[in-house]
């Protein structure tokens, strides 16, 4: 096993020993691109959906170095027709890109990337030889044709170096161009089975069009067939709040709220999951990183904007058109790209069918008010303040004074 190629299960594993929610139906749909024009995809959602999880799971079914039979023999993969074929069949490539942006914070990030990522592929390849002026791409083609196996490649967090660098600059530049020469260039068909990335953010556009436009996208306003495996439904939370006795409609209140494409009803899953730990309903999405950033955002103010948020915290919604973002934190615009941004990132909601955005809960919208009061979500323990009962409709004398405030409105 590497530490880039082969990694083995045991992250996947470590999943199957917590309480797990079944979604290795992604599985066969990734099965269904393999080896055809739609082998490459690109799944963005908002932190904590599962995206990372995701990621391990296929890791774990398609590595040829280790045996996961046991980890997917009573998941509903095991029974789709397409699980023995590809079960364990791929030598497979997983970066997780978080990693390098901590590492190195210089303008040859990617290169000093490529670097321990050749190394380690040479090591699992010991009869290859190192070749001046070949590049990783070179080294995975080669290796394809003599060996007969095309790789998976899995790239976690792929937009986490566009978050870290700005555009124009070197780092950004070379990062595209990157991800062009392995993913677009020609010899990919014969490098992979299949290529599978995760973000927050869809691939960044230039000008109208993707930077790589032959990945099938799938986002948080336009999740097509992806929408149920990441996030949780309302049967699956119904299921998780009878297992450890909470009270499904606090939890409701709390995570629900998200529409993704087709499904109508999707919790945020890691705050649902750390509630049913702590045995307690709060706002728990904010612990998981900086949320101050939003604030420039919000105090742009383009066209009322921040009139639409005080209306949207007010339970009310928004049009939007999502259409025209460049999928780059840094090259925000208009009211229409700050609300597609914040749909992207979480705080917001979308309705696709009719074009509207919305504050999704009460974890998304409360938190400014309910820091201050704590309460459980046991069952048994139901007794509310009229402050609770209130939420998430805010008092209209609490709405004019949030007019004037030019702090954070929105907080997870």
């Amino acid at each position: 096993m590497g530490i880039y190629i082969n990694k083995g299960n045991e992250g996947f594993r470590s999943s199957r020993n917590s309480e797990y929610v079944d979604k290795t139906g992604l599985i066969s749909v990734v099965n269904s691109t393999l080896f055809t024009e739609q082998r490459f995809t690109c799944v963005s959602r908002c932190r904590r959906f599962g995206k990372s999880m995701a990621a391990k799971m296929l890791a774990a079914y398609y590595d040829c170095s280790c045996d996961s039979r046991s980890l997917f023999a009573d998941l509903k993969i095991a029974g789709d027709a397409s699980f023995e074929k590809h079960l364990n069949k791929y030598p497979v490539i997983y970066l997780d890109m978080t990693s390098f942006v901590t590492r190195y914070k210089d303008d040859d990030i990617v290169d000093r990337m490529e670097e321990r990522v050749v190394t380690d592929i040479l090591k699992a390849y010991p009869q290859v030889e190192r070749q001046e002026g070949y590049d990783l791409m070179d080294y995975l083609t080669e290796i394809a044709a003599a060996t007969g196996q095309r790789f998976i490649f899995i790239i976690d967090e792929w937009d986490a170096i566009c978050r870290e660098f700005a555009p124009d600059t070197k780092p950004m530049d070379r990062y595209v161009n990157w991800l062009r020469r392995m993913f677009k260039d020609v010899s990919a068909i014969d490098a992979f089975a299949g290529v599978y990335m995760t973000g927050i953010l869809p691939i960044k556009k230039y000008k109208t069009e993707s930077a790589l436009n032959n990945f099938q996208e799938y986002s948080m306003v336009k999740p097509g067939g992806m929408a149920g495996f990441f996030g949780f439904t309302k049967a699956e939370v119904k299921v998780i709040a009878a297992n450890n006795g909470m009270d499904y409609d606090e939890l409701e209140k709390w995570y629900d709220g998200y529409q993704i494409g087709n499904e109508r009803s999707i919790f945020n899953p890691n705050s649902v999951m750390t509630a049913v730990r702590e045995h307690w309903c709060e706002s728990y999405w904010g612990r998981t990183g900086a949320v101050d950033a939003i604030s420039s955002y919000i105090n742009m103010n383009y066209e009322g904007l921040k009139d639409d948020i005080i209306l949207m915290l007010a339970g009310g919604r928004c049009t939007v058109n999502t259409s025209g973002f460049q999928n780059d934190l840094a090259v925000v615009n208009s009211r229409d790209d700050v609300l597609t941004v914040l749909i992207h990132l979480g705080y917001l909601s979308y309705d696709r069918e009719h074009r509207v955005c919305y504050v999704p809960n009460m974890e998304v919208a409360g938190e400014r008010h309910t820091r201050r009061q704590r309460r459980g979500c046991c069952q048994g323990h139901r007794s509310r303040s009229r402050r609770e009962h209130e939420h998430p409709q805010l008092q209209q004398r609490e709405l004019a004074s949030l007019r004037h405030q030019p702090g954070l409105l929105l907080r997870p």
